[in-house]
């Protein structure tokens, strides 16, 4: 996977986030998960790579905020198309004293559902097949709809013909989805195009009924994927890749403040030292160090330092 600098199209949504804190108070920021991946990407790779966030937003100040913070981040606003009379979702997270993670969303007309139906689509979509990977995830399929997914498919044949390394995440959030069977049907629609599936066990067990993780070795592999990263939290990751199959411990943290975006922050780093050059043991290492220490603090971006 290792490139000079590559270019790296991210697609998904941003929502306006709130963190809900012990005294009932609420802090305002703002995250998704690609678009977390993103930062975290942005960040690991610094002048070795660029970054462009794919997503719709509306004409508000929130929206606004949002583009002003990515471009801090180095993030590339150039296929973000900001709609007229448009918003973007909102959604809040509440965390118990284990740091696990409750979310309530308000999503229904965001923005991004038209993200690929727009005329303005047109030059965004005729623009991605020449980065050299494109990144996405079940979320992103469920908020694009049937017409965005049937776009994004031709996209990502297109893609795979010119060469680009199309990396999935398999974020499954069944409120989403009108049922299952729809959501297993989208994910299967688009997975004979993935060179590098980053998955969660619990997500493949709850969505496709997968009994362990060499279920899900399995079926990736009858999709053809050469490079699976199987994530499950504070246990070892497992890896096939080029054959070969690796487990790699995670990190140990004392105090787990916050779990949002653990999963992101690991996909970022392992996407990052794969493409300069690092091995995938090499890279899942990167990614739970990462991980353990966006774990330790409240919402799911941490500061730079």
């Amino acid at each position: 996977m290792s490139n000079p600098k590559p270019r790296i199209a991210l697609i998904g949504e941003c929502m306006i986030e709130l963190q809900q804190r012990a005294d009932g108070s609420l802090q305002q920021s703002f995250g998704g998960d690609t678009l977390n991946t993103a930062v975290y990407l942005a960040r690991a790779l610094g002048d070795r790579g660029a970054v462009d966030y794919v997503t719709a937003l509306g004409d508000d100040s929130f929206s606004d905020a949002m583009c002003q913070a990515w471009a801090a981040e180095n993030i590339g606003l150039d296929r973000v198309q900001r709609l007229p009379g448009r918003l973007p979702g909102l959604y809040c997270i509440q965390t118990d004293a284990a740091g696990e993670r409750r979310f309530l969303y308000w999503r229904n007309e965001a923005a991004v559902r038209e993200c690929f139906t727009t005329p303005a689509a047109g030059p965004i979509l005729a623009a991605l097949p020449d980065y050299d990977v494109l990144y996405f995830s079940g979320i992103t399929l469920a908020v694009l709809g049937e017409q965005g997914r049937a776009r994004l498919i031709e996209t990502l044949v297109e893609a795979r013909r010119r060469g680009a390394q199309v990396v999935f995440d398999n974020n499954y959030r069944p409120r989403l989805w009108t049922s299952a069977c729809a959501a297993r049907a989208a994910y299967r629609s688009v997975l004979p195009y993935v060179g590098l599936a980053l998955l969660t066990l619990e997500d493949e067990q709850v969505l496709f009924g997968h009994a362990d993780s060499e279920a899900v070795f399995a079926a990736y592999e009858e999709f053809g994927t050469p490079e699976v990263v199987l994530k499950r939290g504070a246990e070892a990751c497992l890896i096939r890749c080029d054959g070969q199959a690796h487990e790699v411990p995670a990190r140990r943290v004392e105090r787990v403040a916050d779990t949002t975006a653990a999963g992101d922050s690991f996909s970022a780093a392992y996407l990052a030292s794969r493409l300069l050059g690092g091995s995938a043991v090499e890279a899942a290492e990167a990614g739970h160090l990462l991980a353990s220490r966006v774990i330790q603090v409240p919402g799911a971006l941490i500061p730079k330092q």
